[in-house]
């Protein structure tokens, strides 16, 4: 626990899983270069951790969570807002893929872009505002997180790969180490309906061989 003076509604700060300098403005009772001035002291004492420009959480309250992965889960989604975890990390999270990933994949309908804290890296992938779906809300511990269906997760990790290899075929039966055995009937059907929504020609070919993977 680390102590700190100063702050006006000390008590109050610490219950917020993350926070803005508005916020920190009202309950550290400063503003403008005072604020400034009394966050980088805080920064620097390891009482305030800097999840991105602006955006902070206390260090007493990452320490009070006992889930550290689920309090991650939960920040990827404000972190680019509105954004939802996908690609890799669900994948893995789902054994659709067997290596585990250490990097939060998200999927946004903003500009891709990454964040690194003391939490590690977080990544965030762009699709057009017409693909930003198949994500549901779901609780892991005391927080609700939003994340990618195993179906949507698998077709954004396919849409937005890049370089493949010459065999098409090749590669997604056997190049990019997808666990097809977890991949159900439902799945597919849910793949496809992304596929068709998303017009996209290199989709629908992937379609096609995931199909004749699946009839074997």
């Amino acid at each position: 626990m680390i102590t700190i003076s100063g702050i006006k509604y000390q008590r109050e700060l610490e219950k917020l899983p993350y926070f803005n300098k508005k916020t920190a403005s009202i309950l550290v009772g400063k503003s403008d270069w005072n604020l400034d001035k009394k966050i980088e002291q805080l920064r620097k004492k390891g009482y305030l951790i800097n999840l991105k420009k602006g955006l902070y959480v206390t260090a007493n309250y990452l320490n009070s969570q006992t889930d550290k992965s689920a309090y991650c889960q939960y920040i990827a989604n404000f972190l680019c807002y509105p954004s939802y975890l996908s690609l890799e990390y669900v994948l893995s999270e789902t054994n659709l893929i067997p290596q585990a990933v250490y990097i939060w994949t998200n999927v946004t309908n903003k500009t891709s872009r990454e964040y690194k804290n003391s939490l590690g890296l977080f990544s965030y992938r762009n699709v057009k505002k017409s693909l930003f779906t198949g994500f549901i809300k779901k609780r892991v511990g005391k927080f609700r997180i939003v994340v990618a269906s195993p179906a949507k997760a698998l077709f954004d990790y396919l849409y937005l790969k890049r370089n493949l290899g010459a065999d098409l075929k090749l590669e997604i039966r056997e190049g990019l180490r997808i666990n097809w055995l977890n991949f159900c009937q439902s799945d597919l059907r849910e793949l496809a309906g992304y596929v068709y929504l998303s017009q996209s020609k290199k989709m629908e070919k992937m379609l096609k061989i995931i199909e004749n993977i699946k009839k074997k």
